[in-house]
């Protein structure tokens, strides 16, 4: 799995290393088959619709300190 920031914090999780950062776009690669990495994910699942359990993005980018970019927003 990756996940784009504009932020991160200066040490990650072993789970996660950045790929690249080019230009202020981080690219970061989530090992999801590390046990630490699936602790968390089960820690911050919830219901997102009726009879749908997952993680949103940003409550993972919030827990590691990580600014995620939206790129829903307008420049």
């Amino acid at each position: 799995m990756k996940l784009y920031a504009t932020s991160i914090p200066q040490s990650l999780p072993i789970w996660a290393s950045v790929v690249s950062n080019k230009a202020g776009l981080i690219e970061i690669e989530i090992n999801d088959e590390d046990s630490d990495f699936h602790s968390i994910i089960e820690e911050l699942s919830t219901k997102i619709q009726p009879g749908i359990i997952g993680v949103k993005a940003s409550d993972l980018c919030t827990r590691l300190s990580i600014e995620m970019v939206d790129i829903n927003e307008e420049n």
